[in-house]
């Protein structure tokens, strides 16, 4: 499968995340993907765009066009900043360790057809998330 990437966004301010969002409803909508697709797509990387902006401060979005077999859009999600310590915790619907509705990392992996986290505390962490045309 071909992946061809966008230059990452850095993600140091509230531009960065609109930016990401703009950057990933654009390549979506030029591979193809329907208007609610596209919506599901950039809302996903809003949520973990403002959770790398609000908990570790600064990271990078990368989004993958994938051709090949199948079409899709993967993109990657990922900082250097506190890292999760309780990964199924932090899964759950309604947990928020900053008195949020708690819908961010649950809510990307329903609008999604594949999510991946990886996160160590003390060593940041990385999201992986891919939806297929």
């Amino acid at each position: 499968m071909e992946a061809k990437s966008i230059p990452p966004i850095e993600i140091v301010s509230e531009e960065g995340i609109v930016a990401a969002r703009q950057k990933v409803r654009e390549l979506a909508s030029n591979m193809g993907f329907g208007a609610v697709d596209q919506t599901r797509i950039a809302t996903a990387v809003s949520e973990l765009a403002r959770n790398i902006y609000r908990f570790a401060g600064k990271g990078g979005v990368t989004i993958f066009g994938l051709q090949g077999d199948r079409k899709g859009i993967r993109i990657v999600c990922e900082d250097d900043g506190p890292g999760i310590a309780d990964i199924e915790l932090a899964m759950t619907d309604g947990y928020s360790t900053i008195k949020s509705l708690g819908l961010g990392l649950p809510g990307a992996k329903r609008l999604m057809d594949e999510f991946e986290i990886e996160s160590e505390p003390g060593k940041g962490t990385k999201v992986t998330i891919t939806k297929w045309l």
